[in-house]
């Protein structure tokens, strides 16, 4: 039951000078003597390219109680929301007559199951992606559609690789078969989009100069509403607002180590090490959850064909490069070394969406998110039985702590229709689909 001193529509904003702040959902939101709404449905994708060391990604068991995989241990905590899959094909990605363009292909034909168009002029073609159409279903009334993200900058333009554009690398999500959606990769402009700091580059220019947070504009604004409000909310809100100027902080310590750094009109800075950087990013789709600014959200966290060395780890080798390992033990051990940091770093973005309360539960308990690559085996640059793992809560109908096997050639496009069905949207075929994927919800 939930009884608070105001109530307040889901859909409020505090708007001050240059900025306008969404609320995070409160008790004052629920009609009082209600019970509380349940958790927000809401779709989270995160990538990483170049494949995995799938001998120590595959785990040794399958059903229910499996044995972790070296590569998921991270994910030990979250054993009863995970699905593990095994045998799913990422066949559209796959060379059908083209020359080359593996790498540029595994990314669109992840989350479209649409073999991607081989051109390097704007004419690009591949599929609408999941995440957009489960996006045009659960986002119609939140401030962005969807939002997209990556730690991997790309400034390239033209032609990445054998004959493919460069959209492909970039983007993972599309709107439509012909409208990629490039991934942002600057913090601060990630951070401004879905919260605003000035009209326009002018004032978010001199508010960066002057040091200054978007709540500085919103205090009357923030005290007015906080006066009114019951502890409970009184504390979630304060909440909020310092994880606002926890990520705003941030921004701008990685800004100060990036000065040499010129973009027009407003600096551009990312953190130092990988780890930092993909947290800071995981923060801001948190953020993003909280607020609802939006509900659908893709991270490349590790582009195809990718050359980030990992020297805070002790890997100064190139990502990709370790990924062509040649099946030599002590570098495929190296790769698992990076495979299940990445993992870990994932964890840290569920323990974050796990630790925010959303209606009667946190935000990770109404939402699912997808973690995989569209290459199994880098170094044979193989898109057969593709990593790919399901955090889901029971919320969205999914049933954890099972390692799920299906049969040689099941497409990775069943699950993609499987996801769709779970988020409202009835199709009855989706890329090179067969039909759902069976046991989701359980035997």
């Amino acid at each position: 039951m939930v009884i608070t001193k105001m109530t307040l529509p889901r859909r409020t904003f505090l708007r001050g000078v240059g900025a306008t702040l969404a609320l995070p959902f409160l008790d004052a939101m629920v009609p009082a003597m209600s019970a509380r709404a349940p958790s927000t449905p809401r779709f989270a994708a995160v990538y990483v390219g170049n494949g995995m060391n799938m001998f120590d990604f595959t785990p040794p068991t399958e059903g229910a109680g499996f044995e972790l995989s070296p590569i998921m241990r991270p994910l030990e905590r979250y054993r009863e929301r995970l699905l593990v899959f095994s045998g799913l094909d990422n066949y559209p990605a796959t060379d059908q007559g083209d020359t080359g363009g593996q790498h540029p292909r595994a990314a669109p034909a992840f989350m479209s199951s649409v073999h991607p168009k081989q051109t390097e002029g704007a004419d690009v073609e591949a599929g609408t992606t999941v995440d957009q159409m489960i996006a045009e279903l659960i986002c119609r009334d939140s401030k962005l559609p969807s939002l997209e993200v990556s730690v991997d900058r790309n400034d390239v333009v033209g032609a990445c690789d054998h004959g493919y554009a460069c959209a492909y690398m970039n983007s993972m999500s599309w709107k439509s078969p012909t409208q990629p959606l490039p991934a942002e990769t600057n913090p601060r402009f990630v951070f401004e989009r879905m919260f605003g700091s000035g009209d326009n580059a002018e004032e978010r220019a001199v508010r960066v100069e002057e040091d200054r947070s978007i709540l500085d504009g919103l205090t009357q604004e923030i005290s007015a509403l906080a006066s009114k409000l019951g502890g409970h909310d009184r504390n979630k809100l304060g909440e909020y607002l310092e994880s606002i100027r926890d990520v705003e902080q941030r921004i701008s310590r990685a800004e100060s180590t990036n000065a040499d750094f010129e973009v027009p009109e407003r600096p551009v800075g990312v953190p130092e090490t990988f780890r930092e950087y993909a947290e800071l990013m995981f923060d801001l789709q948190v953020l993003a959850f909280q607020a609802d600014v939006t509900r659908v959200t893709s991270f490349m966290m590790a582009r195809e064909n990718i050359n980030r060395s990992y020297n805070e780890i002790g890997l100064p080798e190139a990502h990709h490069s370790m990924s062509h390992h040649g099946n030599n033990p002590e570098k495929m051990q190296d790769f698992t070394k990076l495979n299940v940091y990445h993992v870990d770093t994932l964890a840290y973005y569920l323990d974050k969406l796990q630790s925010i309360e959303d209606g009667d539960g946190s935000l990770l308990d109404g939402m699912v998110v997808m973690y995989g690559s569209g290459m199994s085996d880098g170094n044979t640059h193989n898109n057969y039985n593709v990593p790919v793992v399901l955090v889901g809560g029971p919320e969205r109908g999914f049933e954890g702590n099972r390692h799920l096997v299906y049969p040689e050639g099941t497409p990775l496009a069943n699950l993609s229709l499987s996801l769709l069905d779970k988020f409202g949207v009835r199709i009855d075929k989706f890329g090179d689909s067969t039909g759902q994927l069976p046991l989701l919800s359980g035997v």
